[in-house]
C-alpha cells in the first residue's frame, strides 16, 4: 500500500444537540483519486469544511502527511491544496494576476512555477486574458492552479465538474487523473454524479446520516453486488425453486434476479434443469454506482 497522506480517525461534528458527523474513519493514499459521496443531509460538507480547517472538529483526528491539523495546522495547510464549492477569483483581473496575487500569500512561488500550473491545466494560451472572459469551465481549472501553486500533496476538490458540459466534464476528469497518476497527488472529491465518480475515482467512501458506512474500491464495491439474471420458463415454478436455494431473489418482469455466486451457480441450474424448467437465460449483471448508492442508504437522493 502505497504512503498514506491524509488520514482521518473518529471525526465528529456537534452542533447544538445534534451529531452532524459520528465517528468516521478513512485513509487517502498518494496517488489515488477518492470519491467522497452522501445523499442530503449526509454530512459531506461538514467534512470537508473540517478537512480544510475552515471549521473545527468536536473530536477526532486529520493528519494531512503525517501533520495533526489541531497541533500543526501551519505545517498541514502547506501540504493541502482545495476549491470547496465555487474557486475565489478577480474576474477585473487577469488569469496570470490572479495567481500572482495568491502566489504573494505564500513562499517560494515564482514566475515559473505560475507558467508551469497555468501549462498543466491547460491555461497557457489565455492566462493573459481577464477572468470575466473565461467560461466556467476555465474558470474551474483556474481554481485548481490556484490550489496547485504551492506545490500540495493533497488535493480536495468539492463538486469540481459542477455546471460543466459533457465535454468539460471528460476534461476535467483526464486532468485529474493525470494530476494522480503522472504528478503522484493525492485527490479527493466530492460529486453528485455518480457515474463520473464510477470512472474517475480508485476508491470510494459512500457517507450517510453523519456514518461512513462502506469505503473500498469502485471495482470491489460493485461486484459484491453483482447479480445473476434468469429467464425461466414455467418462471413462476423457476422462483419458488430459487428462493428454496438462495436469498435475495426478486422478479424484475420476465427475470429472476439472484445475487452471483460462482460456485453455486451451476448448481443452481443444475438443480432446476432436474426439476424440469428449462433455462432460457442466463446472465451476470454488474449493478451501476448509482445502483449501489441507492441501496446502501436506502434510496435517498445524492447531494
Amino acid at each position: 500500500m502505497s504512503e498514506v497522506t491524509l488520514s482521518v480517525r473518529g471525526l465528529k461534528k456537534v452542533i447544538g444537540k445534534r451529531e452532524i458527523i459520528q465517528g468516521i474513519d478513512f485513509d487517502l493514499h498518494r496517488g489515488e483519486v477518492f470519491g467522497f459521496l452522501g445523499p442530503n443531509g449526509a454530512g459531506k460538507t461538514t467534512t470537508i469544511r473540517m478537512l480544510v480547517g475552515l471549521i473545527k472538529p468536536t473530536s477526532g483526528t486529520i493528519k494531512v502527511c503525517g501533520y495533526d491539523i489541531r497541533k500543526q495546522f501551519p505545517e498541514a495547510m502547506k501540504q493541502l491544496g482545495c476549491i470547496v464549492e465555487n474557486p475565489e477569483l478577480y474576474a477585473y483581473l487577469s488569469g496570470w494576476d490572479n495567481l500572482q496575487y495568491f502566489a504573494r500569500m505564500a513562499k517560494d512561488i515564482d514566475d515559473a512555477r505560475i507558467t508551469e500550473v497555468a501549462e498543466w491545466v491547460g491555461l497557457k494560451d489565455r492566462i493573459h486574458d481577464k477572468v470575466k472572459s473565461y467560461s466556467l469551465g476555465m474558470r474551474q481549472r483556474l481554481g485548481i492552479a490556484q490550489a496547485l501553486l504551492g506545490r500540495p500533496k493533497v488535493l480536495i476538490l468539492d463538486e469540481p465538474t459542477n455546471g460543466l458540459d459533457p465535454s468539460g466534464i471528460r476534461e476535467m476528469r483526464e486532468f485529474i487523473r493525470y494530476l494522480a497518476e503522472k504528478e503522484g497527488l493525492s485527490v479527493f472529491v466530492s460529486s453528485h454524479l455518480l457515474s463520473e465518480i464510477e470512472l474517475l475515482c480508485d476508491r470510494v467512501a459512500i457517507i450517510s446520516k453523519g456514518k461512513v458506512i462502506r469505503v473500498d474500491t469502485v471495482q470491489q464495491l460493485l461486484s459484491q453486488q453483482e447479480r445473476l439474471r434468469w429467464r425461466l420458463m414455467p418462471q413462476e415454478m423457476g422462483t419458488m425453486l430459487l428462493r428454496k436455494m438462495a436469498e435475495q431473489v426478486e422478479v424484475d418482469g420476465n427475470f429472476v434476479i439472484t445475487p452471483y455466486r460462482e460456485p453455486e451457480a451451476g448448481y443452481w441450474n443444475q438443480q432446476l434443469v432436474e426439476a424440469g424448467i428449462t433455462v432460457l437465460e442466463m446472465n451476470r449483471k454488474l449493478p451501476s454506482l448509482e445502483d449501489l448508492f441507492l441501496e446502501l442508504t436506502g434510496g435517498q437522493t445524492i447531494d
